[in-house]
């Protein structure tokens, strides 16, 4: 499961004007191609009568499932710039509706292209850029005159304490990325001199910064 790539944190929306034309750009993380039709069918819902629902979307670890549609516009001039914008920006298992209002000017092919792009950039960016990574959890205990230290030593690596127990000696619960085992257990182990015995628990995903 080591994954590590470029997600979106969560839904998020921006709104654009050019010559007199609305443009609302909706974007949101999506897991599966059936999720993300269901999140573009739910914004075109939202806007049923707005003139045009341009949306991209790319679903898979390595973007394998990539989908757009121009919705009425001139083609190459919507869709296919707004899963630019999506593939510039690195992100994957994301989904973009942008959404027009007519506002009486036509753009021309080259001021929809720049126009669907722009919007599409705010939306994911209003949608918040977060980095996905596998992450495990690990459990272990120390001696209280250790505790300094080893908080140290993991704000150091900035690894997440996610929960510590304070008993008869002192148990922490901690999310070190998959890839980072091996050294996490390496400088651990000369921290304490040995008296290092983890306890490995669940992988599962993570949004970090990027």
């Amino acid at each position: 499961m080591a994954q590590d790539y470029l997600t979106l944190r969560g839904r998020g929306r921006a709104e654009i004007v050019v010559k007199k034309s609305k443009f609302i750009a909706t974007a949101a993380p999506v897991p599966a191609e059936d999720e993300a039709q269901g999140f573009v069918d739910e914004v075109r819902r939202e806007f049923w009568d707005a003139a045009h629902n341009v949306y991209a979307f790319v679903v898979g670890e390595n973007n394998e499932t990539t989908r757009s549609s121009d919705d009425g516009e001139p083609s190459g001039t919507a869709g296919r710039p707004t899963l630019e914008v999506i593939r510039r920006e690195g992100v994957r298992y994301s989904a973009v509706v942008v959404t027009r209002y007519f506002g009486g000017t036509l753009l021309g092919a080259g001021g929809l292209i720049r126009a669907y792009s722009a919007a599409a950039r705010e939306g994911l960016h209003a949608a918040g850029i977060a980095r996905a990574r596998s992450m495990r959890e690990v459990r272990f205990i120390i001696e209280y005159p250790m505790l300094g230290k080893v908080q140290n030593q993991l704000a150091e690596a900035g690894v997440e304490v996610a929960a510590t127990d304070y008993a008869e000696r002192v148990t922490m619960l901690v999310m070190v990325p998959s890839g980072d085992l091996d050294l996490f257990a390496a400088a651990m182990t000369e921290l304490l001199s040995g008296a290092f015995e983890p306890q490995m628990g669940e992988e599962r995903l993570a949004l970090v910064d990027p």
